[in-house]
């Protein structure tokens, strides 16, 4: 199943997916973006494409809920390519050291990432490799 195909056919792009249990509930996510936003039409859209799909060919095994939501303004980069369409946004990253970083994508190439430090403007490059966690926020 090409989970990228089906968002297109619904005028979204995937962005991630993931499975999670809350509640003792399994719950298989599916994140989507689309220039201007995504709406509740626009999930209730692509999970009613998905569903007769997903019954004949479940995406995990056991019963489960499928979510479809907006991957959100601020929001998990796990892929070298969320990087990448992130250019110009504020990161939060952790290290496999540990370390805490905060700074602005500045530019991606295919194993590195390059960030400007938001307190002193300092360009740093951080191989994708070496990120444990990373996430976009948002300054107020």
């Amino acid at each position: 199943m090409n989970l990228e195909a089906l968002c297109k056919e619904a005028g979204l792009s995937f962005y991630d997916d993931e499975l999670t249990s809350e509640n003792g509930r399994k719950i298989y996510r599916i994140y989507v973006q689309k220039e201007g936003g995504v709406n509740l039409d626009d999930c209730a859209r692509l999970s009613e494409i998905l569903s007769p799909i997903f019954d004949v060919e479940p995406p995990v095994s056991g019963e489960y809920f499928l979510e479809v939501s907006s991957c959100g303004l601020e929001r998990k980069l796990s892929k070298i390519e969320h990087f990448a369409k992130s250019i110009n946004e504020l990161v939060k990253i952790t290290t496999s050291e540990k370390e805490k970083i905060e700074a602005k994508i500045i530019a991606v190439d295919d194993e590195n990432i390059t960030l400007e430090n938001l307190e002193t403007q300092e360009k740093t490059t951080i191989n994708f490799s070496d990120i444990r966690k990373a996430k976009t926020f948002i300054q107020w």
